[in-house]
């Protein structure tokens, strides 16, 4: 059995889709690539943010389930999504630009030996940047070439993923017996998990917290995060591995973009593993990508009812200059 690549998608819960594709889009300079509907709720937007063009290891994506109250951030919880930027250099950018746009951010620090600089968005949804500059491992992705960020600072795709968690004990179990990540690092109660070639987009932090109440899944929260795997063959090979081990499973899911299996495996902690194809330039092409609701086949015949529940974003960029910003 194939074991796991890396990072392939976060997905979290926004209280608007129409802020959410500003700040993405004009904020952080991440391409929108997909503009479709949860299929599983199909009046609720799914927002997909990845690379200049889709690749599987750099996609953040959005539910904005109507009427979701506000999530709380606390232990057994998703509660960081990193995104990777070429060098410490494109840090000082980052700082100066959120400086002048009003978003909130801390210092530029250093963890396990990276720089990193950590802000929120307009949810307290929680993010970071870290630094590819003394970085080895899973290749990163191509910046958005037609957005504002200059291609050097701009971000390249996922680094890694924060979990608290409060019975580490078990979860450290999970992550080596089960999902076959090795612990790399340490550093107090942050824990560095590492698999495949390793590197930024392939980590896991995991923080052990036992004294932090309950997370509340809401908007501003992360509702799952995805791994990479090779194909179909193998997630059917993940499906019984996982039972093995005594966990339920969602089972083979289709999600036309990508082909899905999910396991909750610890409580509030929701892994999903997708594979790498056949990805978002099936039914778009590379120029206008994300600018029109796009909807898999099986959905298809429900366009006219889905076009009248979900309202109309204006997503096109084609026909935009956007300048690049240099601070």
């Amino acid at each position: 059995m194939n074991g796991l690549k890396g990072m392939h998608h976060v997905t979290a819960i926004t209280s608007s889709a129409e802020k959410n594709y500003e700040f993405f889009t004009y904020v952080l300079g991440m391409r929108l690539v997909k503009k479709t509907v949860n299929q599983d709720d199909i009046q609720t937007y799914h927002l997909f943010f990845a690379d200049d063009k889709g690749s599987p290891g750099t996609d953040m994506t959005f539910f904005d389930f109507p009427g979701i109250p506000k999530g709380s951030h606390g232990t057994n919880e998703i509660y960081k999504t990193s995104f990777r930027v070429p060098s410490d250099e494109a840090l000082e950018y980052w700082e100066k630009r959120f400086n002048r746009l009003g978003v909130k951010h801390t210092e530029i620090r250093e963890q396990f030996g990276k720089k990193t600089l950590s802000f929120v968005d307009f949810d307290d949804q929680n993010y970071q940047l870290i630094s590819d500059e003394h970085n080895q491992g899973v290749e990163a992705g191509a910046p958005w070439q037609d957005g504002p960020i200059p291609l050097e600072y701009a971000i390249t795709g996922l680094g890694p993923l924060f979990v608290r968690i409060q019975d580490f004990k078990y979860f450290k179990q999970v992550m080596e017996k089960v999902l076959m990540f090795q612990e790399i690092d340490k550093d107090g109660s942050m824990h560095l998990f590492e698999v495949g070639e390793g590197g930024n987009g392939a980590q896991v932090i995991v923080e052990e917290n036992k004294v932090l109440p309950m997370a509340q899944q809401g908007y501003g929260t992360v509702h799952h995060a995805a791994f990479r795997i090779d194909d179909e063959k193998t997630l059917h090979e993940w499906d019984a591995h996982y039972r093995r081990f005594g966990f339920q499973t969602s089972g083979y899911v289709d999600r036309f973009f990508f082909k899905s299996l999910y396991a909750r495996v610890a409580p509030q902690i929701l892994f999903e593993l997708a594979t790498d194809g056949p990805g978002f330039m099936g039914d778009e092409p590379y120029e206008t990508l994300g600018e029109k609701l796009s909807l898999p086949p099986f959905l298809e015949d429900k366009r006219d009812q889905i076009e009248d529940m979900v309202r109309h974003i204006d997503t096109v960029r084609s026909t935009k200059n956007i300048e690049k910003e240099y601070e």
